[in-house]
Protein backbone atom coordinates (compact mmCIF):
# COMPACT_ATOMS: atom_id res chain seq x y z
CA UNK A 1 0.00 0.00 0.00
CA UNK A 2 1.69 3.45 -1.18
CA UNK A 3 1.99 5.64 1.86
CA UNK A 4 -0.13 8.43 2.08
CA UNK A 5 1.34 11.66 3.43
CA UNK A 6 0.85 14.95 2.03
CA UNK A 7 -2.10 14.84 -0.61
CA UNK A 8 -1.98 17.94 -3.20
CA UNK A 9 -4.80 17.71 -6.12
CA UNK A 10 -7.95 18.49 -8.19
CA UNK A 11 -11.22 17.93 -6.87
CA UNK A 12 -13.95 15.51 -8.47
CA UNK A 13 -17.25 16.89 -7.42
CA UNK A 14 -19.63 14.52 -6.69
CA UNK A 15 -22.49 16.64 -4.86
CA UNK A 16 -25.09 13.78 -4.52
CA UNK A 17 -26.23 12.64 -0.76
CA UNK A 18 -26.51 9.47 0.28
CA UNK A 19 -24.46 7.64 -2.25
CA UNK A 20 -24.85 3.88 -1.04
CA UNK A 21 -21.80 0.90 -1.78
CA UNK A 22 -24.22 -0.15 -4.94
CA UNK A 23 -24.08 3.10 -6.44
CA UNK A 24 -20.02 3.21 -6.12
CA UNK A 25 -19.86 -0.45 -7.08
CA UNK A 26 -22.82 -2.46 -8.46
CA UNK A 27 -23.53 -6.09 -7.09
CA UNK A 28 -22.90 -7.72 -9.88
CA UNK A 29 -18.96 -6.93 -9.75
CA UNK A 30 -18.74 -8.58 -6.27
CA UNK A 31 -17.74 -11.77 -7.50
CA UNK A 32 -14.11 -10.58 -8.42
CA UNK A 33 -12.05 -11.35 -5.32
CA UNK A 34 -8.85 -8.92 -5.56
CA UNK A 35 -8.64 -5.37 -6.72
CA UNK A 36 -7.67 -6.14 -10.12
CA UNK A 37 -9.43 -4.03 -12.98
CA UNK A 38 -11.93 -2.73 -10.24
CA UNK A 39 -11.49 0.64 -10.72
CA UNK A 40 -13.22 0.16 -14.25
CA UNK A 41 -16.72 -0.61 -12.70
CA UNK A 42 -16.54 2.75 -10.27
CA UNK A 43 -19.98 4.11 -10.38
CA UNK A 44 -20.36 1.79 -13.39
CA UNK A 45 -24.28 2.51 -13.47
CA UNK A 46 -23.99 6.47 -13.97
CA UNK A 47 -20.77 6.14 -16.17
CA UNK A 48 -21.75 4.06 -18.99
CA UNK A 49 -24.58 4.18 -20.92
CA UNK A 50 -26.83 0.51 -21.65
CA UNK A 51 -24.30 0.24 -24.80
CA UNK A 52 -21.10 0.06 -22.18
CA UNK A 53 -20.09 3.78 -24.13
CA UNK A 54 -18.98 6.18 -21.52
CA UNK A 55 -21.67 8.45 -20.49
CA UNK A 56 -20.19 12.07 -21.55
CA UNK A 57 -22.55 13.60 -18.74
CA UNK A 58 -20.95 12.18 -16.05
CA UNK A 59 -18.29 14.32 -14.38
CA UNK A 60 -15.60 11.18 -14.14
CA UNK A 61 -16.04 11.17 -18.06
CA UNK A 62 -15.48 15.08 -18.39
CA UNK A 63 -11.94 15.13 -19.75
CA UNK A 64 -10.66 18.07 -17.28
CA UNK A 65 -11.50 15.45 -14.51
CA UNK A 66 -9.04 13.16 -15.69
CA UNK A 67 -6.03 11.76 -13.08
CA UNK A 68 -7.88 13.77 -10.17
CA UNK A 69 -7.43 12.20 -7.28
CA UNK A 70 -9.75 14.17 -4.59
CA UNK A 71 -13.69 13.48 -4.37
CA UNK A 72 -15.78 15.63 -2.94
CA UNK A 73 -19.09 13.97 -2.12
CA UNK A 74 -22.44 14.88 -0.72
CA UNK A 75 -23.23 13.83 3.01
CA UNK A 76 -23.64 10.27 3.85
CA UNK A 77 -21.13 8.91 1.65
CA UNK A 78 -20.79 4.98 1.31
CA UNK A 79 -24.18 3.94 2.78
CA UNK A 80 -25.54 0.93 2.14
CA UNK A 81 -24.44 -2.60 2.32
CA UNK A 82 -20.89 -3.70 3.73
CA UNK A 83 -18.66 -4.62 0.52
CA UNK A 84 -15.10 -4.16 0.58
CA UNK A 85 -15.42 -3.85 -2.84
CA UNK A 86 -16.42 -0.24 -2.84
CA UNK A 87 -12.92 1.46 -1.26
CA UNK A 88 -11.31 -1.25 -4.08
CA UNK A 89 -13.09 0.63 -7.05
CA UNK A 90 -12.18 4.37 -5.71
CA UNK A 91 -8.62 3.32 -5.27
CA UNK A 92 -8.08 1.42 -8.54
CA UNK A 93 -9.70 4.91 -10.04
CA UNK A 94 -7.09 6.81 -8.08
CA UNK A 95 -8.85 8.03 -5.68
CA UNK A 96 -6.74 8.66 -3.12
CA UNK A 97 -9.15 10.83 -0.53
CA UNK A 98 -12.71 11.21 -0.37
CA UNK A 99 -14.11 14.51 1.26
CA UNK A 100 -17.70 14.55 3.02
CA UNK A 101 -19.72 15.77 5.36
CA UNK A 102 -20.05 12.32 6.70
CA UNK A 103 -19.56 8.98 6.11
CA UNK A 104 -20.97 5.77 6.79
CA UNK A 105 -19.08 3.53 10.12
CA UNK A 106 -18.90 0.25 8.00
CA UNK A 107 -17.42 2.25 4.46
CA UNK A 108 -14.94 4.68 6.12
CA UNK A 109 -13.77 1.43 8.24
CA UNK A 110 -12.92 -0.26 5.02
CA UNK A 111 -11.55 2.93 3.65
CA UNK A 112 -8.71 2.86 6.02
CA UNK A 113 -8.27 -0.83 5.28
CA UNK A 114 -7.38 -0.21 2.12
CA UNK A 115 -5.49 3.05 1.46
CA UNK A 116 -8.34 5.66 0.95
CA UNK A 117 -8.76 8.40 3.12
CA UNK A 118 -12.37 9.64 4.39
CA UNK A 119 -12.08 13.18 5.21
CA UNK A 120 -14.96 14.59 7.23
CA UNK A 121 -15.26 18.51 7.27
CA UNK A 122 -18.03 20.57 8.53
CA UNK A 123 -21.08 21.74 6.55
CA UNK A 124 -20.34 24.94 6.98
CA UNK A 125 -16.54 23.89 5.70
CA UNK A 126 -18.16 21.50 3.02
CA UNK A 127 -20.40 24.64 1.55
CA UNK A 128 -16.65 27.00 1.60
CA UNK A 129 -15.41 24.43 -0.86
CA UNK A 130 -18.57 23.95 -2.97
CA UNK A 131 -18.16 27.78 -3.54
CA UNK A 132 -14.50 27.53 -3.83
CA UNK A 133 -14.89 25.11 -6.36
CA UNK A 134 -17.86 27.00 -8.22
CA UNK A 135 -15.64 30.15 -8.69
CA UNK A 136 -12.35 27.55 -9.89
CA UNK A 137 -12.84 24.30 -11.03
CA UNK A 138 -9.30 23.77 -11.27
CA UNK A 139 -8.32 25.09 -7.56
CA UNK A 140 -6.28 22.49 -5.85
CA UNK A 141 -6.98 21.20 -2.61
CA UNK A 142 -4.35 19.75 -0.02
CA UNK A 143 -4.41 17.13 2.37
CA UNK A 144 -1.98 16.75 5.02
CA UNK A 145 -2.24 13.80 6.94
CA UNK A 146 0.46 13.83 9.51
CA UNK A 147 -1.37 17.48 10.48
CA UNK A 148 -4.77 16.20 10.16
CA UNK A 149 -5.71 19.11 7.86
CA UNK A 150 -7.28 19.82 4.72
CA UNK A 151 -6.65 23.09 2.92
CA UNK A 152 -9.40 24.98 0.23
CA UNK A 153 -8.52 26.78 -2.57
CA UNK A 154 -9.75 29.72 -1.04
CA UNK A 155 -7.51 29.93 1.93
CA UNK A 156 -9.69 27.71 4.59
CA UNK A 157 -8.15 25.33 6.84
CA UNK A 158 -10.00 22.79 8.40
CA UNK A 159 -8.95 19.89 10.86
CA UNK A 160 -10.41 16.55 10.48
CA UNK A 161 -10.31 13.52 12.60
CA UNK A 162 -8.60 10.30 12.46
CA UNK A 163 -7.68 7.19 14.62
CA UNK A 164 -4.45 7.06 16.15
CA UNK A 165 -3.70 3.32 14.68
CA UNK A 166 -5.50 4.07 10.68
CA UNK A 167 -3.53 7.51 10.72
CA UNK A 168 -0.33 5.14 11.51
CA UNK A 169 -1.24 2.92 9.04
CA UNK A 170 -1.93 5.29 6.19
CA UNK A 171 1.69 7.17 7.41
CA UNK A 172 3.36 4.05 6.87
CA UNK A 173 1.56 2.28 3.85
CA UNK A 174 0.96 -0.74 5.60
CA UNK A 175 -2.25 -2.64 6.43
CA UNK A 176 -3.61 -4.43 9.52
CA UNK A 177 -1.34 -7.60 8.50
CA UNK A 178 1.36 -5.42 7.85
CA UNK A 179 1.59 -3.86 10.51
CA UNK A 180 1.46 -7.09 12.84
CA UNK A 181 4.47 -8.15 10.31
CA UNK A 182 6.89 -5.46 10.90
CA UNK A 183 6.27 -6.74 14.42
CA UNK A 184 6.89 -10.24 14.06
CA UNK A 185 10.57 -10.03 15.88
CA UNK A 186 9.08 -8.32 18.98
CA UNK A 187 6.11 -11.09 18.49
CA UNK A 188 8.69 -14.11 17.95
CA UNK A 189 10.97 -12.79 20.93
CA UNK A 190 7.88 -12.31 23.42
CA UNK A 191 6.57 -15.86 22.42
CA UNK A 192 10.23 -17.23 23.49
CA UNK A 193 10.57 -15.44 26.60
CA UNK A 194 6.39 -16.84 27.70
CA UNK A 195 6.93 -20.47 26.96
CA UNK A 196 3.62 -22.23 27.29
CA UNK A 197 3.04 -24.02 30.64
CA UNK A 198 4.09 -27.77 30.39
CA UNK A 199 0.90 -29.31 31.57
CA UNK A 200 0.68 -32.21 34.82
CA UNK A 201 -2.03 -34.32 33.35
Amino acid sequence: MEPFRKLESKVVPLLINDIDTDQIIPARFLKATDKVGMGDHLFADWRYLPDGSPNPDFVLNKPEMQGRKILLAGDNFGCGSSREHAPWALTGYGFRAVISTSFADIFRNNALKNGLLPVVVSEDAHRELVADLERDPDGEVVIDLEAQTVAFPGGRTERFPIDGFSKYCLLEGVDQLGYLLNRLSLIEAYEASHPAPVSTI
